[in-house]
């Protein structure tokens, strides 16, 4: 199945939609080498500034799900337009915060507008390419999901050493105006028959009714935990690589170029299998990779070998293994939905970045100045990484 609105897609469409789908990572890892500078300037504990990138992350989970609901029933280039105008006013008051709570409420509000882009892209891509080529087409949108981190993170270490921590939201601003005034000219509506298929607005009934389906709720709570484990090791090496091995924030983000490659090579694997192996073992290969990946890294941590590679050479390979897996578990889970793919989208959105609060305040509640809070909290998500990732295999195979 493809849409009939397909044929107006032209290359400029497709990097609009990659860079819609990459303004939310921008908005988190850009900002993660400012949070060492953030807690310095304002004098504030490093759980209290780890809320401005989990509170964030919260915000952008909850919003998803009204992206997606009014999606279905509004059109998708109306929403995706409003969410980038909210990213862009909330990026310039984080930059004229004076206070920690006022920055914090700064990244409440472009983090509201933030969490627009990533589901809205996604089921855009259903729209013009049907069930049948989505997997192909969402490797090549999480490979622009990893291209955000890959370039804000080093950008957002250098502007924070040469700038300070303020010039990072100013540079997330400018991405955002840019962004939307393109959009605004290339974007044009995909959902063209929402009138026709009668489009109900009762989104507590669809996630009621999406949920219910067990196949679901596995590939949505796998991409959860998966980003649980990814944001754990982002925020929480920032502060191992700054505090407590007291290196400079532009080194940390050349390092942490890992994790985006990781994930890029994730999803080129991704691509090339898309179609000749079954989602179901995508996801649990996946998972298995993830789990293992995660428990390696928090085994050097807890036996107190901790330096740049120990950190972030297993680290690659749990984010390469979420490049293979999300992509499969994305697409199983709207292809499920079907009818109410924009809802199903948005859910998934929802719990990719609501777990990846969950466990990033977890460790920022827990974080002690050591490597310990790291690895339990890695370890944690892994596992469960794995335990969600073998449902839809053990559902195919058990038929």
């Amino acid at each position: 199945m493809t849409s009939d609105v397909s044929p107006k897609v032209g290359p400029l469409f497709i990097i609009v939609l990659g860079a819609s789908t990459a303004f939310l990572p921008l908005s988190l890892h850009i900002f993660f080498p400012a949070l060492p500078s953030v807690k310095s300037d304002f004098a504030t504990t490093e759980a209290i500034a780890n809320l401005t990138v989990s509170v964030p992350l919260f915000v952008m989970a909850f919003a998803s799900l009204f992206y997606g609901a009014l999606s279905d029933r509004h059109g998708r280039r109306p929403v995706l337009l409003g969410s980038i105008v909210l990213f862009i006013a909330g990026s310039v008051c984080a930059a004229a915060a004076d206070s920690i709570w006022l920055l914090v409420a700064g990244r409440v509000l472009q983090s509201a507008g933030g969490g627009g882009g990533l589901g809205l892209a996604r089921v855009i891509a259903r729209d013009i390419f049907g069930a049948d080529r989505l997997v192909k087409v969402m490797s090549y949108l999480t490979m622009a999901y990893a291209l955000g981190p890959m370039i804000s993170t080093p950008l957002g270490g250098a502007l924070v050493d040469f700038a300070g921590w303020r010039a990072v939201l100013v540079a997330a601003a400018v991405f955002g105006t840019v962004l939307g005034i393109v959009c605004w000219f290339v974007m044009f509506e995909t959902h063209t028959k929402r009138a026709v298929a009668g489009v109900r607005f009762n989104p507590l009934a669809d996630y009621v009714h999406l949920f219910s389906d067990l196949k679901f709720s596995a590939y949505v709570l796998q991409s959860g935990f998966s980003s649980g484990v990814f944001f754990t090791m982002a925020a929480a090496s920032s502060f191992l690589m700054i505090d407590y091995l007291g290196l400079p924030a532009s080194e940390f983000g050349l390092y942490f170029i890992c994790f985006p490659v990781g994930f890029i090579t994730g999803t080129i694997i991704s691509s090339r299998l898309a179609g000749r192996v079954s989602v179901e073992t995508m996801v649990l290969g996946g998972s298995i990779l993830m789990t293992v990946g995660a428990l390696t890294q928090a085994g050097f941590l807890l036996a107190g070998i901790v330096s740049p590679l120990t950190i972030f050479v297993p680290g690659y390979f749990a984010i390469m293994a979420q490049g293979i897996a999300l992509p499969n578990a994305q697409s199983g889970a709207i292809n499920v939905a079907g009818p109410l793919a924009g809802t199903g989208a948005g859910i998934g959105v929802f719990i990719q970045l609501l777990a990846a609060g969950v466990f990033t305040q977890i460790y920022g509640f827990t974080a002690d100045g050591t490597p310990i809070p790291m690895a339990v909290t890695v370890s944690i998500s892994g596992i469960l990484v794995l335990v969600v990732g073998m449902i839809p295999f053990l559902m195919r195979w058990g038929r």
